[in-house]
């Protein structure tokens, strides 16, 4: 039995979810609420010592980080294939996905917190902060020290706009020279894992990073219409819905 630890606004859990759903699976869900900080709960520690989301759980069997799942996932249930079979084209697939981590992944953090995290902070002096937010994180203290009570300065948001652009571009150069995936006629995870970055950029109205860019545009016109997208993306999946329906109050 699958069972998945996820936070439905989590871009890290969205890609997992689009992954399960186009093998066309069924999987428990266990809903980890991050602004009640769920994820540092004693019992799902034991489970995922980084204290992040998603975690999968195969009868007994725990799989971490959410590239790594979907890997997982394709090699456990390979109809349909995510991934090349050929070792070159796999390569270049596995060069994309490590840049997305690397590149995308880490700088859509900086404008989704700053939107998303902020309210939490309010009435909270330095030493609280340290103490209720950054101290208890085994993964991302010093993420939550850099971004501070009062969100990240404005050289690390341009320096993170500056890191989406450039993926945008790199998709661009790829799918004018192939399409209409990342990696030509063959859909991959590397169009699933880049998939949710793109989505939270559009949700917090940053689509003027890629809408002088066609290819890309009809990449995510193309990405929307898939079935698995659909059922990855529920209600209330993306941020802006999270936080017009559940309005944060200060020390949530």
């Amino acid at each position: 039995m699958l069972e998945l630890y996820n936070t439905p606004h989590s871009t890290c859990s969205q890609k997992v979810r689009i992954c399960m759903a186009e093998k066309g699976l069924e999987w428990t869900d266990h809903l980890i609420d991050l602004g009640k900080k769920d994820q540092l709960d004693p019992d799902y520690l034991k489970l995922n010592p980084n204290g992040v989301v998603p975690t999968l759980v195969n009868d007994g069997t725990v799989i971490l980080d959410s590239s790594v799942i979907c890997e997982y996932i394709d090699e456990l249930f390979p109809d349909p294939p995510l991934v090349p079979s050929d070792p070159a084209v796999r390569a270049r697939m596995r060069a994309w996905i490590r840049y997305m981590e690397e590149v995308p992944t880490k700088a859509v953090r900086v404008p989704s917190f700053n939107m998303a995290f902020l309210p939490r902070f309010d009435g909270l002096d330095d030493e609280q902060f340290q103490e209720r937010e950054a101290g208890p994180r085994p993964l991302r203290k010093h993420f939550f020290e850099t971004m501070g009570r009062e969100g990240f300065a404005d050289e690390e948001v341009r320096a993170s706009m500056e890191q989406l652009r450039q993926t945008c571009e790199r998709m661009d150069e790829a799918l004018t020279a192939e399409g209409p995936w990342l990696m030509g006629e063959a859909y991959t995870l590397a169009d699933i894992i880049v998939a949710p970055l793109i989505d939270r950029m559009a949700d917090l109205e940053y689509a003027n990073l890629w809408s002088d860019l066609p290819t890309v545009v009809d990449w995510y016109d193309r990405m929307r219409a898939r079935p698995a997208f659909k059922t990855a993306f529920y209600e209330r999946t993306r941020v802006s819905e999270f936080l017009a329906l559940t309005p944060l109050k200060a020390n949530d």
